[in-house]
C-alpha cells in the first residue's frame, strides 16, 4: 500500500471530485459524518468544544458541530480569526451553522477570547490540516498551548494542528491529541516516534475516495500490510522435503548471553527453514541442544566467545550473525574474516553492527543485499546522530542505496530501507515487544526466510510483518506488560496462518 504525501492526498480529493458525481462540500460532509459517528460511538461527553481555523479543516469542524447538534449533543464553536477570508467550503458550512442559532459561535481574536475549558467536555481540534507549510506563531501558537494545558481530552481531525505531514515538527507548537481521526490514508507523520506525544491513537476514517488514484501516482514509501505479504508468501509444496527450504546458520551468543543464541535459533526453526545450524561458544552447546534439539551445533574452539570457524560457511543458504556475540578482539577478527569470505547472504544484528560501527571500513566488505537490523542507537553508532526521525529515515534510505544493502531500522513502525531508494513501514507490532530478546527473534526469522530463497527485500518485508503480528498475538494472550520474546516465538505459527 502506497504511503502518499500530503500533496498527493489533496490530489486524491480532486481526482475523486473529477471522477465521481460529487463536489468538495459533499466530500467534506462525508469526512464530517465519519468523524461524528466515531465521536458518538467512542466518547461519553455531552458537550464538545470545537476549535476551527478558516481552511477546509475548519470547515470539517463546523460540519461536525452541526452533526453533533443534530444528534442531541451540545456543541460550542470557537473560530480562530486571521486575515484569511476562509476557504469556500468553510464559508458554506459557516453560513449553514450561522442559521442554527442553538450552536454558539465565538470569535477568537486575542487571548482574552480563550475559553475556560471544563474537564467534562471533549475538545475537537479542527484548526489546521495537512496543508500547513510553516510553524505556528502568535495567537495560533498561544491557542495551541491553551488547548494543551486544558483538562479535557483533545480529538484531532485529520492531523493535530501544527503537525507537518512530511517533515519534522520538533520544537514547533503542536496540539497534543489523545486521538487523531485521519482520512482515508495514514500520513508519514504518524509513523515516527518523535510525534507520539501529538498523535495519540490514530484512527483511519474511510471517506470513499476514488480507489483508482493510488495506482496512478508514484511514491518512495509504502505501508506493509497483509495483502502485500500474502503476495510474497510461498506456500509449501505437498511433496517438498527439508532440502527445499535451505540451511540457515546462526552465529550468536557469548558467555552469559546464550539466551540470545537460543532465541534466534528457535525463531529460525519456527519460520520454516529446512535445516538450522548454530555456531556458539563451547560452553553453550548443552544449552542449545537442550533448548533447540532440532538444531545442529557447531562449537567454537573458545569456551566463552565466538572466535573462529572450524567449518566452511559457503554451503549455508543464509547466515545470521550478531545476537549476544560481544565485541572482544577475537570476535572482531572473526567477523572481519566472515565478511571477507563474501559468502552466503548475511543478516547482521546487535554486536555484529556494533563491531562494524567501531570499524566503519567493514561496511565496504558487505555483500550486496545483506540485511542490517539496527535499533535506533545501533543506527546512530553506524551512521551518526540525526537531528530528527525524518532525517533518520532519509539517511537509512541513502545508506541502503550507497551500500546496496537492506536496512531494517527497528522501532514501533519499523522501516525497511531498500537499495532501490524505496522504504516500507511496518504497522504490526506493539509496545510489549520493547523487551530484551525481541530483536534476536527477528534475526532468526529473517535468516530463515533468506535461507528459504526469499529475496532480501521480500524476506525483510515479510519478516518484520510476521514478527510484529506474532507480537500482537502474544500481547492478546499475555498482555503487553507480561509478554516476553519467547511468547513472540510461540505465536510465529499463528502469524503464518494469517497468510493462508
Amino acid at each position: 500500500m502506497k504511503l502518499l504525501s500530503a500533496a498527493q492526498i489533496r490530489q486524491w480529493d480532486e481526482f475523486t471530485m473529477e471522477h465521481e458525481p460529487i463536489v468538495s462540500l459533499q466530500l467534506m460532509e462525508r469526512a464530517a459524518n465519519a468523524c461524528t459517528r466515531w465521536l458518538l460511538q467512542n466518547t461519553l461527553a455531552d458537550v464538545y468544544y470545537i476549535f476551527c481555523g478558516k481552511g477546509n479543516n475548519g470547515g470539517d469542524g463546523l460540519a461536525i458541530a452541526r452533526l453533533l447538534y443534530n444528534s442531541g449533543k451540545t456543541a460550542k464553536v470557537f473560530i480562530l480569526e486571521s486575515e484569511a477570508k476562509g476557504s469556500e467550503d468553510f464559508i458554506s458550512n459557516f453560513n449553514i451553522l450561522h442559521h442554527l442559532s442553538a450552536i454558539p459561535i465565538y470569535q477568537v481574536r486575542s487571548e482574552q477570547d480563550f475559553p475556560v475549558i471544563p474537564e467534562s467536555c471533549i475538545i475537537v481540534d479542527a484548526l489546521f490540516g495537512t496543508g500547513l507549510n510553516r510553524g505556528l506563531t502568535g495567537l495560533a501558537a498561544r491557542l495551541v498551548a491553551h488547548l494543551n494545558s486544558a483538562p479535557a481530552p483533545v480529538i484531532a481531525i485529520d492531523i493535530p494542528s501544527g503537525l507537518f505531514c512530511d517533515q519534522s515538527s520538533l520544537n514547533h507548537s503542536v496540539v497534543q491529541a489523545r486521538h487523531t481521526l485521519t482520512f482515508q490514508a495514514l500520513k508519514m507523520a504518524f509513523l515516527v516516534a518523535e510525534n507520539e506525544a501529538f498523535i495519540g491513537q490514530v484512527h483511519l476514517m474511510d471517506i470513499n475516495l476514488h480507489p483508482a488514484f493510488p495506482d496512478l501516482v508514484s511514491t518512495p514509501f509504502h505501508i506493509i500490510n497483509q495483502a502485500l505479504v500474502q503476495r510474497i508468501y510461498r506456500p509449501r509444496p505437498a511433496f517438498a522435503h527439508k532440502g527445499n527450504f535451505g540451511h540457515a546458520l546462526i552465529i550468536a551468543g557469548s558467555y552469559g548471553k546464550t539466551g540470545a543464541a537460543l532465541l534466534s535459533t528457535r525463531s529460525c526453526l519456527r519460520s520454516g527453514t529446512g535445516l538450522v545450524s548454530v555456531h556458539v561458544p563451547e560452553k553453550s552447546v548443552a544449552i542449545i541442544q537442550t533448548g533447540a534439539p532440532e538444531a545442529m551445533v557447531l562449537p567454537d574452539g573458545d569456551a566463552v566467545s565466538i572466535t573462529h570457524m572450524d567449518y566452511v560457511p559457503d554451503p549455508f543458504s543464509a547466515i545470521g550473525v550478531g545476537p549476544g556475540i560481544g565485541t572482544t578482539i577475537k570476535t572482531r577478527f572473526f567477523l572481519r574474516e566472515l565478511l571477507e569470505r563474501k559468502t552466503s547472504r548475511l543478516v547482521l544484528d546487535a554486536d555484529a553492527l556494533n563491531i562494524i560501527a567501531e570499524s566503519p571500513e567493514l561496511l565496504n566488505l558487505l555483500q550486496p543485499d545483506s540485511i542490517l537490523t539496527p535499533h535506533p542507537k545501533e543506527f546512530s553508532r553506524l551512521f551518526g546522530m540525526q537531528e530528527n526521525d525524518f532525517k533518520k529515515i532519509e539517511v537509512a534510505i541513502a545508506k541502503a542505496v550507497e551500500l546496496n544493502v537492506v536496512i531494517v531500522l527497528k522501532g514501533h513502525r519499523t522501516l525497511v530501507a531498500l537499495p532501490d531508494g524505496t522504504g516500507f513501514f511496518n504497522i504490526t507490532g506493539n509496545a510489549g515487544m520493547a523487551k530484551g530478546g525481541s530483536g534476536d527473534v527477528l534475526t532468526g526469522m529473517l535468516t530463515s526466510l533468506v535461507a528459504q530463497g526469499y529475496t532480501s527485500k521480500d524476506a525483510a518485508i515479510m519478516g518484520v510483518f510476521l514478527h510484529g503480528l506474532a507480537g500482537d498475538f502474544a500481547a492478546t494472550e499475555q498482555g503487553m506488560d507480561a509478554m516476553t520474546a519467547v511468547d513472540i516465538i510461540e505465536n510465529i505459527g499463528k502469524a503464518f496462518g494469517r497468510l493462508l
